[in-house]
This record gives C-alpha cells, sequence and structure tokens, in this order.
C-alpha cells in the first residue's frame, strides 16, 4: 500500500471536519443569526426581571415552571425554554434551514461548493450537522442566559423537583444539559423538514417560512382532541415531554418516544433532500 493510499482514510475525516467547521462559520458569521440569538437571549433576561419586580407569577398563568422561578434560579431556565419552544426557538431553527441550500442557491454559492470537489451526499450531510449544532446553540443562548440570570436574581441551592424531592446544584445542573440535548434533538427533527423543504426552492425566505408554518401547524393539529389518534405522529407533541427530566427518578418513557419521533423526521426527511437535492440542477 503506498503512502498517499494509507493517507487517504485519515484525510477524508479531516476533509469533513473542514467542511463541517466551514459551514459552522458561515452560521454563526451571518448578522441575522446573531440578532436572531440576541432575540432568543432576551427572553429569559425579561422573564427573570419581570417576576424579580413584580410580587410573583399569577396562579394559573403560563409555565408550571413559573411558578418556582422566585425559589431557584435555575427554574428561569426551564420557564424561558417553555415560552420559546413554541414559536421563537423553531423560528430561528427556519431561518437556519431555510438558508441551508436555498440561501447558497440563491447567492449562486451552491455550484462552486460542489466543485471543490465534494459530492452531495457529504455536503447535505454536512449541512444536517450544522443545523444540528445550530438548534443546540439556540437552546443552549436561552438555558444558560436563563440560569446566569436566574440565579444572579433568586439565587440558587438544591432544586425541587416535579416529583417534590430535591436535587443539589450539580445535579440540577445536570438536569438541566440534559434538557438542552433533549429540545436540541427535537429541533433537529424540524430542522431536517426545513433542509427538504430548502432543497425545494432557490428562495431562502419561502423555505423559512413554509417550515415555521409546517411548526405552526403541527402545534394547531397537536392541540385538536379529536385528532389525537394522530398527536404520536407529530413532530412537536412531545417536545414539552422534557419536564419528565425533572423527575426523580427521570421518567424516560416519553422522552424515549420523542427521541424515536425526532430520529424518523431526521431519518425521512433527510431522505427526501437527499433524493430531491441528488438531483438538482444547481449549474445554472
Amino acid at each position: 500500500m503506498s503512502v498517499a493510499e494509507r493517507a487517504r482514510p485519515t484525510a477524508r475525516p479531516r476533509a469533513a471536519l473542514r467542511l463541517l467547521g466551514s459551514e459552522l462559520r458561515l452560521v454563526a458569521g451571518r448578522r441575522r443569526n446573531q440578532m436572531g440569538l440576541l432575540v432568543l437571549a432576551a427572553v429569559p433576561v425579561v422573564l427573570a426581571v419581570a417576576v424579580k419586580v413584580t410580587s410573583g407569577p399569577s396562579a394559573g398563568r403560563g409555565p408550571d415552571f413559573l411558578s418556582s422561578v422566585t425559589s431557584n434560579g435555575l427554574f428561569v431556565a426551564f420557564a424561558a425554554l417553555t415560552l420559546e419552544l413554541p414559536l421563537f426557538l423553531p423560528l430561528a431553527v427556519a431561518v437556519l434551514a431555510g438558508d441551508a441550500v436555498a440561501g447558497e442557491a440563491n447567492l449562486g454559492t451552491l455550484r462552486y461548493l460542489l466543485t471543490v470537489p465534494v459530492s452531495r451526499t457529504r455536503l447535505l450531510v454536512t449541512k444536517l450537522a450544522g443545523l444540528a449544532i445550530g438548534a443546540f446553540w439556540g437552546v443552549a443562548v436561552v438555558a444558560v442566559v436563563g440560569a446566569v440570570v436566574g440565579i444572579a436574581l433568586f439565587g440558587t441551592g438544591p432544586l425541587t423537583t416535579l416529583s417534590g424531592t430535591q436535587l443539589s446544584f450539580a445535579a440540577a445542573l445536570g438536569r438541566l444539559v440534559l434538557v438542552m440535548l433533549y429540545l436540541a434533538a427535537c429541533l433537529t427533527g424540524l430542522a431536517a423538514v426545513g433542509l427538504f423543504i430548502s432543497t425545494l426552492t432557490e428562495q431562502p425566505i419561502a423555505a423559512t417560512v413554509a417550515t415555521v408554518i409546517f411548526s405552526t401547524l403541527s402545534l394547531i393539529l397537536d392541540g385538536i382532541p379529536q385528532l389525537a389518534w394522530l398527536h404520536p405522529w407529530l413532530l412537536v407533541d412531545r417536545w414539552l415531554a422534557f419536564g419528565d427530566l425533572l423527575r426523580d427518578p427521570v421518567f424516560t418513557e416519553t422522552v424515549l418516544q420523542g427521541l424515536a419521533v425526532d430520529a424518523a423526521y431526521v431519518v425521512v426527511f433527510g431522505l427526501l433532500a437527499w433524493a430531491r437535492f441528488a438531483g438538482k440542477d444547481v449549474t445554472s
């Protein structure tokens, strides 16, 4: 075996990492994405300050976590995630997904990417990986800012779980990380849908709007009791199951079901995106 042949298997992972790094720099460098992160970060700040300057959350209003904010600052992160999950976080993912392929095609840079040379499959996998990381970034910004502001305003200590038991601060941080990873996985399912839509058009705004419509329509359908038979198949149905990660012991059944649905959406819409992108004309 020649030196070049021995080096080739090592060069492939390095090339893949370079391509992913380039994709992440592109995502992080876009001004609208940076502004989007600022908007996501503003919600937990406004939430924490509003609770601090008032007598406390109103009974029966808002997410359940809101009533626990004043007892432990970490609940600001959980409450903010609950508030942003229906709209702001899906919108952020939709913007990233809309730019993934349609944005490149609109700017005329897509055909240059494919002359590096980079196979279309590798490029699409890199785009999906970048979207998954971008989804985690969005969730992490909300959670970290919420935790920092919450601890600064309300302090911390043992966290009372939804089962009534208490966790140490270190254990509570571990639960927060689990929640972040779960919600990032949920949003990756939506990112796969958005990636497929992004391969159907060269207008990133159209892809973004279509992805938001998909998310919003799923939430509407999930709220109709007469469609209970459809709910288990909806991407959004188990998004709020992250509350089960705050029980003691952790209730895993619904969370695992949610992860299975997320994985199915990633596989199905990832394959649809590949089937569309593999034959797409990007030479014009």
